[in-house]
């Protein structure tokens, strides 16, 4: 996977005023509520594309195409009541979505060295969907590669785009490394898997799949120490079957995420 960052793929302003005014409200409501409440720069998702890598070969792959939003656009778009207004009638998804913030997250899937798959339970406490499962994840941080802004002087933008692919599989690593516990050396290299998109408010996840050489006592173990304990209260190291059984409470991102990482396995086994 290649990744493509470009200012073009920022969101566009909606033409209704009325609209693009309702994302500042609702963010200054969200400040009452929560005076530390930070609106963080994100990378966002502005479409893919599919290409042949090399002539002979006919290796297909997949570019994605990232811009710039935040936080506070995020909680004014998709997470606003008229969420749906937003959105444009097209079969193109980039178009669909061109008003809205869409932050890329990011989830990963973790296999353990006992062939479980690691699953958090949201705190009650968190603003979107408490007490649901999910996978661990968050999102990839223009910030942790010096990115707060368009550069439109970046004098090699190929070199800036390896950068922000880089970011995609470090971002994830982190993530699961904060929201588990385990060390970062004991998780292999992150192949990511695909882009799943919610059905409500439309929010996009990249996907990953790696796996790590710790069984699930040690990573439970690990877990009880984890940096961002606060956002889940509890862990499981599922089977397969005990997951098809949870994804019902799961949201439409990571149900996506579970249906990706079946879609891996059976290639896998065709191949």
């Amino acid at each position: 996977v290649s990744v493509k960052f470009d200012q073009s793929f920022d969101r566009i302003p909606h033409p209704d005023a009325a609209l693009e005014e309702s994302i500042s409200v609702i963010w200054n409501q969200r400040l009452k509520q929560n005076p530390s409440s930070y609106s963080g720069t994100k990378f966002r998702y502005g479409g893919h594309a599919v290409h042949y890598k090399d002539e002979p070969n006919k290796e297909y792959c997949v570019s994605l195409h990232l811009g710039l939003t935040d936080y506070s656009t995020f909680v004014g778009t998709n997470l606003n009541p008229l969420w749906e207004k937003f959105l444009v009638p097209s079969e193109d998804d980039s178009v669909h979505c061109q008003h809205m913030s869409n932050p890329l997250g990011n989830g990963a899937i973790v296999q353990t060295s006992d062939e479980k798959i690691i699953v958090l339970q949201r705190s009650y406490n968190v603003g979107e969907f408490p007490g649901y499962f999910v996978f661990p994840g968050g999102h990839s941080e223009p910030q942790e590669i010096g990115i707060l802004a368009h550069q439109t002087d970046e004098k090699d933008l190929a070199v800036l785009n390896e950068r922000v692919s880089q970011e995609m599989f470090d971002g994830i690593i982190r993530e699961v490394v904060e929201e588990t516990g385990v060390p970062s050396n004991s998780l292999t290299e992150p192949v990511f898997i695909g882009i799943s998109r919610r059905e409500m408010n439309v929010r996009p996840t990249a996907f990953f799949f790696t796996k790590c050489n710790i069984d699930s006592g040690g990573v439970h173990e690990l877990y009880s120490r984890a940096q961002d304990g606060f956002e889940s209260t509890k862990m499981y190291a599922v089977s397969e079957e005990e997951l098809l059984g949870m994804t019902d409470r799961m949201p439409g991102c990571h149900r996506g995420g579970f249906a990706l990482y079946e879609m891996m396995k059976t290639a896998a086994k065709k191949s």
